[in-house]
């Protein structure tokens, strides 16, 4: 019999921290009896589609409930915890239910930066291991005063493929020189400075002649939506729960968050063949090298990334598959989940 693992989340929503929680359950299958807990969301659904459990929480006290009655039936279960408050209760509950499964706490950063790293700190005497997404964020924590012995750092990986769904889809290779479309998939948050494309249009006329497809929403849609209007070549398409098609169409994919945790979407770049531009700090300048699997722009600055975009609209067929090319090495190299899986493996086997 396999042993078990709950995986739960703070949201039920199908951003990184959704998607990495599937990858990482559909990777651990075999090794793993998994279940997902959520809240309501599109999660759920997506588990489904891969073939994984999950149980819906409609609330905290049956989020509770829920996971009392795993670890009363499965006292060793390992637990993966997204949330603070879930990393409290779980670690609780498997204490009061006399487990001795191994307690993950997932650090994948996002919007505020107490939220995000500074709250982390009040895991420090749980025996909870807090898995950092990057060195950037390993970083953060330890700023908080997170001690360094209860941090490891393992990246994200993309789950494999779902042989219902067949391969993924991906781009075509470049025939003709520069840049015609540009693609951001991305929540409209502040956080995300989607707002700087729009800035470096204000001062790069010279891009008018590119197609900007921004695919997402949050709190700055309608802001970004007002901004547009000024320029005809930004198109805004709110959120879909899969953009495989239109990433696969696109000649770029632009990131403009400076304090990005990690970035999942550039691996989903990585292996449709799409080259990525992305700010020279946070976790996304660790996952893209400049001008080797991508470019670097200097980070909230909106001259910068206009000139740029400015000289990759000109750059040559072969420099764009070059980069294709060296994405799809670095998912293959640094992002593979059977290099990464081991380390998972080690920890959820240990006792906490």
């Amino acid at each position: 019999m396999l042993p078990k693992l709950a995986y739960i989340l703070h949201s039920g929503q199908l951003f990184g921290t959704e998607r990495m929680a599937l990858a990482t359950l559909e990777a651990l299958r075999g090794q793993f009896d998994g279940l997902l807990i959520a809240p309501p969301g599109p999660v759920h659904q997506a588990a489904r589609a891969a073939g994984l459990p999950s149980q819906l929480a409609q609330s905290r006290w049956a989020m509770l409930i829920i996971l009392l009655r795993h670890l009363l039936k499965h006292p060793d279960s390992a637990l993966l915890t997204t949330g603070v408050w879930q990393a409290i209760a779980g670690r609780s509950l498997q204490r009061l239910c006399g487990g001795r499964g191994a307690h993950l706490h997932m650090v994948h950063g996002g919007t505020d930066e107490l939220l995000s790293y500074g709250r982390k700190r009040l895991l420090a005497g749980l025996q909870v291991q807090q898995v950092a997404v990057s060195d950037f964020v390993r970083q953060r924590l330890l700023a908080h005063g997170v001690p360094a012995a209860r941090i490891q750092v393992i990246h994200n990986f993309l789950p494999p493929p779902v042989a219902a769904q067949g391969a993924p889809i991906r781009r075509a290779r470049f025939e003709q020189d520069g840049l015609r479309r540009v693609l951001m998939l991305t929540r409209l948050d502040r956080i995300k400075r989607v707002g700087l494309l729009l800035d470096a249009l204000d001062r790069t006329p010279e891009l008018a002649g590119l197609r900007f497809d921004i695919y997402g929403s949050g709190e700055e849609a309608e802001l970004l939506r007002q901004r547009a209007r000024k320029h005809p070549n930004v198109h805004l398409h709110g959120f879909v729960a899969d953009a495989a098609q239109a990433l696969a169409a696109a000649d770029l994919l632009l990131h403009t968050c400076p304090e990005e945790p990690f970035g999942l979407v550039l691996l989903e770049a990585f292996e449709a063949g799409v080259p990525v531009l992305v700010p020279n700090s946070g976790g996304a300048a660790e996952i893209v090298r400049h001008a080797d699997n991508g470019w670097h722009f200097n980070a909230n600055d909106a001259v910068a990334l206009g000139q740029r975009l400015l000289q990759l609209s000109r750059v040559s067929a072969t420099e764009l598959n070059r980069r294709a090319s060296a994405g799809r090495r670095s998912l293959e190299q640094d992002f593979n989940p059977q290099r990464l899986l081991p380390r998972y493996v080690q920890l959820l086997r240990g006792a906490a």
